[in-house]
């Protein structure tokens, strides 16, 4: 069977993981570039038809992949005469990966339907480690006949896909998910800073913590860099971290809830990101904790 023709936009850390394993997996791959050349490069370079606008990747797609920072940045994207859905080919699927604002994805949901397309939402879990070797976690939203139309493709970037309802449920499910991996992650960089400020060993606090029921996969990447020194185990920049959090108590107050649990991850990731530390990867949060608390 022929496999569909791929358009991506949006290559960052993960973007640029998930085009790769694409490519890896024999698709045709047409991309556009973004802040930087380097991973549009080496796109190319393995093969991928590079164009100038997101209307010329929609033109030459049955499937269109984004993987961006912002909604604003998606709807930058997905409107306008240079933009995904001026371009777009009938019947084809548009796919946000990105952590997108549920209402912003369900009125981009009706305007591709408009444009004779399907828009779904399938934000990602696990990290670009995980992306290069096609095992990611994949929230699927919206038209389950179009999402059963494109499960073949998801499964060669994902080890465990989702349909988790209409469009936007993904979004909704994945700011639950960010909301609560940031408050672990905050937690455990705080329980590192502490062992410092208290002059105990980091590695015994994380020795006795992870013997009981707070052990976590969320724990363990805070580990790889308070103990171990390597912060890419959850290559995640601090600022990403801050706007999840933030879309999560934007969602909550637009449903008509005060989160109060969400405030404590936004102001110490708003404050790092204040002390020049927005493009640290979260589990450095450690760092500026014990730097705060030592000071």
């Amino acid at each position: 069977m022929t496999k569909p023709e791929i358009g991506f936009i949006g290559l960052g850390l993960m973007g640029s993981a998930m085009v790769e394993r694409l490519q890896a997996t024999g698709y045709s791959v047409t991309i556009t570039p973004n802040r930087s050349r380097p991973n549009i490069d080496a796109a190319v370079a393995r093969g991928a038809s590079e164009v100038g606008t997101a209307r010329e990747v929609a033109a030459a797609s049955d499937i269109v992949m984004l993987c961006m920072d912002t909604s604003d940045s998606v709807e930058a994207r997905m409107r306008g005469a240079d933009g995904v859905i001026a371009g777009l080919r009938a019947g084809a699927v548009v796919i946000d990966f990105g952590t997108s604002l549920p209402a912003s994805t369900r009125t981009l949901g009706v305007e591709v339907e408009a444009a004779g397309g399907t828009y779904l939402d399938a934000p990602l879990g696990r990290t670009p480690l995980h992306a290069k070797d096609g095992l990611l976690n994949i929230m699927g939203a919206g038209d389950k006949a179009a999402f059963d139309k494109v499960e073949p493709v998801l499964s060669d970037l994902g080890e465990n896909i989702f349909h988790l309802g209409d469009l936007g449920a993904g979004h909704t499910i994945k700011l639950i998910n960010n909301f609560f991996a940031m408050t672990t992650a905050n937690a455990m960089s705080e329980a590192f800073a502490m062992a410092d400020v208290m002059g105990v060993d980091r590695k015994k606090v994380y020795d006795v913590m992870a013997a009981g029921p707070l052990r976590s996969g969320m724990m363990d990447f805070v580990k790889a860099y308070g103990v171990d020194g390597d912060p890419m185990q959850l290559a995640f920049a601090v600022k990403n971290g801050a706007k999840d959090v933030g879309y999560y108590v934007q969602m909550a107050k637009e449903a008509g809830a005060d989160s109060i649990m969400s405030q404590c991850a936004l102001k110490g990731l708003k404050a790092a990101m204040a002390d020049g530390r927005s493009e640290d990867m979260v589990p450095q949060m450690v760092d500026f904790y014990s730097t705060l608390y030592k000071a």
